[in-house]
């Protein structure tokens, strides 16, 4: 599946180990990535080396997000050993650390993750010239190649779903699974980069509450089964937080420890809750990546459709109901119980039902005092509190309930203006408000004992 990968640089291939960069995608199974890294380093008789470049802080994370992706990577290392294939952790920027160590391990290739972020974009582009061997990208992440699916930002799932739909049976494949691999570095080398491990058995700081999901790869196979044996079925109710009919895979998808390849082959079939699930995990989480890597402002307001960004001009200027400021935002100290309990609700276990997700995010443009406030504070509340923060899934969800991204124009409202607009009132006609906040309640008072 070669056109899962482009090349980053033009240099030349040499002789010498393949090394594999993993930094979205951290698992052992289903991935494409190391699929062909091992392909190639087996067609020219070479170790394969995987590397992970870990960063002190990223994006405001809190430490359970770090103790998350952490706690996956060592089962994905004890899975890739079993292979004769060892997985370095280095610290440090990728582009600082990368270099040296391919030139110790005397590298000939290496193969990278992609990501449309702007900060995963700058590291890939910065090693690519600082590399004298090629730097070869694979999308293991996107059932469909992000660059494949579509050549520019598509304006929502409207135009997007039709180019998947060409594509999907020609992608729809597993990889081969990893063979244990029969080369490996020879013993002086292998010590010498071992020094640069520094972090064998990095200290995890695990979040103290219950409310969480377990990580790794195991705990997500684990979690994709049991949704599709015991609520795919109710997926048609997932907008109603009381059901919890919703997949809960978003982490694991996230930190790569599962792979949405997979979860497509096992949920594909012909029932109206198979298609209206693989519609959120192909259709709209790819076109949140499509949004990112187009969109060089996906997290700005100058990245919103200019219908939407006069509208909010024009209202920019109406008396708000409320104005909070990030810290009220952040201690759930606002007016409004419902929105209250959600953003109890993620504090404590770093998720939120997918229906208030978008409530959450809409109520914070009408109680700050502009709409650069408003998508600056839910950023910051979204990479800080979401496991699945920091991700284009986030930065797109946040466009939309703000800015008006893949959707259209609304009846005129104050504040609004012509974005859609999302109200208690209404969400009381959808689901019970109080049940939820009553479930939340409960889930607080067991977690405190």
């Amino acid at each position: 599946m070669f056109e899962r990968q482009r090349p980053l640089n033009d240099r030349e291939r040499q002789p010498g180990p393949v090394v594999c960069w993993i930094s979205r995608d951290l698992r052992a199974e289903d991935h494409w990535g190391l699929a062909l890294a091992q392909q190639d380093a087996l067609e020219h008789k070479q170790p394969l080396l995987v590397v992970f470049c870990l960063q002190s802080a990223y994006l405001g994370a809190l430490p359970r997000a770090f103790s998350f992706m952490l706690t996956g990577l060592y089962e994905t290392k004890a899975s890739l050993a079993e292979k004769n294939l060892p997985l370095m952790i280095l610290e440090g920027p990728p582009q600082d650390m990368l270099p040296d160590f391919c030139r110790l391990a005397s590298a000939g290739v290496v193969y990278c993750d992609f990501s449309p972020l702007r900060l995963a974009r700058a590291w890939r582009s910065q090693l690519a010239e600082k590399l004298s061997i090629p730097l070869i990208e694979v999308d293991a992440h996107n059932v469909i190649p992000c660059w494949l699916a579509s050549d520019h930002q598509e304006y929502g799932a409207y135009t997007f779903r039709p180019k998947v739909s060409r594509l999907l049976d020609r992608f729809l494949i597993a990889p081969p699974a990893l063979l244990s691999h029969p080369f490996s570095l020879d013993s002086q080398t292998r010590l010498d980069l071992l020094r640069l491990d520094k972090r064998e058995k990095l200290p995890l700081a695990p979040d103290s509450s219950n409310a969480q999901p377990q990580p790794g790869s195991r705990a997500a196979k684990a979690a994709l089964q049991s949704f599709i044996r015991e609520r795919l079925a109710l997926f048609d109710r997932r907008n109603d937080p009381n059901e919890r009919a919703a997949s809960g895979l978003s982490p694991w998808l996230h930190f790569g420890q599962l792979a949405p390849l997979r979860a497509a082959l096992d949920v594909r079939g012909p029932s109206a809750q198979q298609a209206a699930f693989l519609e959120e995990l192909i259709v709209r989480r790819e076109l949140s990546d499509n949004f990112c890597y187009y969109n060089p402002a996906y997290d700005q307001f100058a990245g919103f459709p200019s219908w939407a960004q006069a509208t909010l001009l024009r209202h920019r200027g109406d008396l708000r109901p409320h104005l909070y400021s990030l810290d009220q935002l952040e201690a759930a100290q606002t007016a409004d119980p419902l929105w209250n309990a959600a953003q109890r609700e993620l504090s404590a276990s770093g998720q939120m039902p997918g229906y208030l997700r978008m409530y959450w995010c809409k109520k914070i443009l009408e109680w700050t005092p502009d709409p650069e406030t408003a998508q600056a504070h839910a950023i910051f509340l979204n990479d800080r509190y979401f496991l699945d923060g920091r991700d284009p899934n986030g930065y797109a969800g946040i466009a939309w309930s703000i800015g008006g991204v893949h959707d259209r124009a609304w009846g005129e409202r104050p504040v609004f203006g012509k974005v859609r607009q999302m109200t208690l009132a209404g969400c009381r006609r959808k689901f019970d408000v109080d049940r939820y906040i009553q479930s939340v309640d409960a889930a607080e008072r067991n977690e405190h004992g």
